[in-house]
């Protein structure tokens, strides 16, 4: 059982039916990201050079022939020199631009036919006009999530590619913030198996989550 399998008890997430009101039980204040504007966009870039470092395995024959490039996985883009310039006649709009980097892992196939990978990076300069709430307390966020994908390209010099590649890069104008929210309180969250047995003991009596003694925070099992 699960949330979507063979579960018809109705404190679970999952399609409204009927009054949506009907259920809410209380106001939670929720510490969350806040998102005040986003922006996508996608564009091909011919010309980008690829100087290539630590090669797997190391000292390819060279030449190489360029197979793919790709974010490299598990390592953070880096977003640097921001720089929000308000409109005078729109002061809540401002055009928003920065340096992108991406680290990259490139793909290739060397002399020998031995296919290896290395590093690079690419970096692109970004601007775009977004709503950016006034100043507060509350520092407001530039959050940037960018990918590049890349199968054309050529062995130009040494241990360096040039590509023909396509960026997507999200760009969202973000906070941390307090959020009352309306709530149907705690999810009844259905045990894995249909087998009670595989219950701990001394665990079965206790509440899966905290309960407000004196609030309205209602009170759920563990399993349904």
């Amino acid at each position: 059982m699960s949330f979507y399998i063979n579960n018809t008890n109705p404190f679970r997430p999952g399609p409204m039916t009927g009054n949506p009101v009907n259920g809410i039980c209380e106001k939670v204040l929720i510490e969350t990201t806040k998102v005040f504007d986003a922006c996508v966009s996608q564009d091909t870039e011919t010309g980008i050079v690829l100087p290539v470092t630590s090669f797997n395995p190391a000292n390819p024959t060279l030449p190489l022939t360029f197979i793919s490039a790709q974010n490299q996985t598990g390592a953070d883009i880096v977003v640097s020199n921001i720089v929000i310039d308000r409109l005078e006649q729109t002061p809540n709009y401002a055009n928003v631009s920065m340096t992108i980097t991406i680290p990259l892992t490139v793909t290739y196939r060397d002399a020998s036919g031995v296919i290896g990978t290395g590093t690079s990076s690419v970096t692109v300069n970004k601007s775009t006009v977004l709503y950016v709430p006034q100043p507060s307390v509350t520092p407001i966020d530039v959050k940037v999530t960018a990918l590049f994908s890349s199968t054309i390209g050529s062995y130009t010099a040494e241990n360096t590619f040039t590509v023909t590649g396509c960026f997507e890069i999200i760009i969202k104008i973000t906070a941390v913030v307090d959020i009352l929210v309306p709530s149907y309180g705690y999810p009844v969250i259905p045990p894995c198996q249909a087998c009670q047995s595989c219950a701990c003991p001394g665990l079965g009596d206790l509440p899966l989550y905290p309960t407000a003694v004196n609030g309205t925070t209602t009170t759920t099992t563990r399993f349904n």
